[in-house]
């Protein structure tokens, strides 16, 4: 009877010493899974359109948290839903932000009437792609723009989009090593 007492402590012993396991790895799980659902996450540029400040293949960290107690500013790279793509998600510059009347005019981007010095873009123009060239944005509607004007599908193509359809926006790029480092979210230093 001893024997089988100090087994079945034995036994006991292991099976709680696996429970404990099992329980640690299920709250890391669920952890991880609240943290990339709703506070950060990270993504993978993929495409041209944001040459020469992201590059195809760049992997960088979104904040999601954020969205939810500000508004985005005007020169932040967001991540959004493609509007015209289900399942896809596009990397923007916020061009437009609410109360703004964007122009395009003589291949410049005007906001309110003044012209947006834009550093960041690898053309000399930005032209309009349909015959839309001017946008008045309402409550919780932005424009987004990719940098590389000649190969992005952007709100020249496909218009506003909502705050909503923003999942966050990036601050980090952590691939490739050599580029790693915070991403400027103020290009205009205002």
């Amino acid at each position: 009877m001893k024997e089988e007492n100090i087994q079945n402590k034995k036994w006991n012993l292991i099976l709680n010493i696996i429970w404990d396991w099992v329980k640690t790895i299920i709250i890391a799980l669920a952890i991880t899974f609240f943290v990339k659902a709703f506070i950060i996450d990270a993504t993978r540029v993929a495409g041209k359109s944001m040459l020469n400040t992201l590059h195809d293949g760049d992997i960088l960290m979104l904040n999601k948290i954020g969205k939810h107690f500000r508004d985005y500013k005007r020169g932040e790279i967001v991540i959004l839903h493609a509007p015209d793509y289900p399942n896809r998600l596009y990397v923007k510059r916020v061009i437009g932000t609410p109360g703004d009347l964007i122009e395009l005019k003589d291949g410049a981007v005007y906001v309110n009437g003044e012209k947006l010095e834009e550093k960041y873009v690898s053309v000399d123009e930005t032209l309009a792609k349909t015959d839309q060239t001017s946008w008045v944005l309402g409550d919780k509607e932005y424009l987004v723009f990719g940098d590389n004007r000649a190969n992005s599908n952007d709100s020249r193509d496909f218009g506003k989009i909502y705050k909503e359809e923003i999942v966050g926006h990036a601050f980090l790029r952590v691939y490739p090593f050599a580029d790693a480092g915070l991403i400027d979210n103020n290009p205009y230093a205002n």
